[in-house]
């Protein structure tokens, strides 16, 4: 069965969901928002037979699970697990300054990329194995993660327990620009730090202690740990109440990315020891995410290869790379199962007001995600 054909043909009902999942705005935060989208899109996946399990969240979007049967669930022959997420990280409104639109075999508009443009691609593929009467080997376990964007902790728990059923991982994140899987990337870890102090006249402040200035040393401090291999970006700062008062409360958020578990051992100790520099300060850092790094492992290195296998009749050479962005196939990784990121389509602009991917690479990457889920 030619699936670029198949997929070639149905372009336009590909484009047409995928305008229908943008324009049902998702950010992280509006939980009411990401739910709208989940159900839009789960009354998609129920047409198609598919079992699916919500698991309600109190400050998220709810997340999902979706189980596709294979050939004979009586017979134990291994389950794919493949991972996307429906939030974004764009507001409500966004749509009003980033249309969805089509121009020059390019497909703009907030989430196009990063992710929905996966989920097209999960329901595209079942719904062609469902067409074709086309049953897998292997169950297919499809995890929607509504937090992905700003990391939670319950969604990670979800994930390390299916990965530990699974056989294989396939994590639909964009490709790199230019089409490349993405076997390599940076864990990340963001680090809440707030400083206390004591309030006082501006006019006397030697009276008080000024955690503004005390958070300023911290973070200046903190930003000795940048190398060639370790970055950190001051994302979020507060503190204060009034120009003439001296701030007994300030706070930032860091994010910090790295390659190895030893720089991250290396980040949490120095955040863990930080020492005050006004000697009546005090201080406190929280991890509110932790990402490990992508790391290339054998059981990786063995499905790479029978990847490029099945996509080379497509025409497709599946060149690798890395990032320095974190995802959930990283959390799937470190369990030390076999796991392929970067399976969506090609594109560019992932969290930029040019966001956009190709039409040609969805047609493609749909009838790649077809051929893994049959021959893996």
């Amino acid at each position: 069965m030619d699936y670029q054909l198949y997929f070639k043909s149905r372009q336009g009902e590909m484009i047409g969901l995928l305008k229908e999942l943008v324009q049902r705005e998702s950010p992280t935060t509006d939980k009411r928002a990401v739910d709208v989208c989940s159900a839009f899109l789960m009354d998609k996946f129920k047409a198609l037979g598919a079992k699916i399990t919500r698991l309600p969240q109190r400050k998220v979007g709810d997340f999902h699970l979706l189980e596709y049967p294979g050939r004979d669930d009586r017979i134990k022959r291994g389950r794919i697990l493949v991972l996307t997420h429906i939030d974004t990280v764009w507001p409500v409104g966004q749509l009003a300054k980033m249309p969805f639109y089509l121009q020059g075999g390019k497909i703009f508009g907030p989430g196009v990329l990063d992710m929905k443009a996966g989920l097209v691609l999960a329901y595209s593929a079942l719904k062609a194995l469902r067409d074709m009467n086309r049953t897998p080997d292997k169950r297919i376990t499809v995890f929607i993660n509504s937090a992905e964007e700003t990391g939670c902790d319950e969604a990670q728990e979800v994930i390390r327990a299916q990965a530990r059923k699974s056989e294989i991982v396939l994590c639909l994140e964009p490709a790199l620009p230019g089409g490349a899987l993405k076997t390599q990337r940076k864990g990340g870890l963001v680090i809440r730090l707030e400083s206390f102090g004591r309030s006082a006249h501006a006019g006397q402040p030697e009276k008080g202690i000024n955690a503004i200035e005390e958070l300023a040393g911290q973070i200046k401090a903190l930003a000795t740990l940048r190398s060639k291999d370790v970055t950190m970006n001051v994302g979020l700062i507060g503190g204060g109440e009034k120009a003439n008062i001296v701030a007994d409360k300030a706070w930032a958020v860091l994010d910090f990315r790295f390659w190895t578990a030893a720089q991250k051992t290396k980040i949490l100790a120095a955040a863990r020891t930080l020492k005050p520099i006004f000697p009546e300060a005090r201080l406190k850092a929280t991890v509110e995410s932790l990402t490990p790094p992508l790391v290339r492992t054998p059981a990786s290195i063995r499905l790479l290869a029978a990847a490029r296998t099945i996509a080379e009749p497509l025409g497709m050479t599946l060149e690798t790379g890395k990032t320095g962005g974190g995802s959930d196939g990283s959390i799937a990784a470190a369990l030390g199962t076999a796991t392929l990121d970067g399976l969506g389509p090609d594109g560019d602009g992932i969290h930029a007001d040019d966001e956009h991917l190709l039409l040609a690479s969805l047609v493609q990457r749909a009838a790649l995600l077809t051929e893994l889920l049959l021959r893996l």
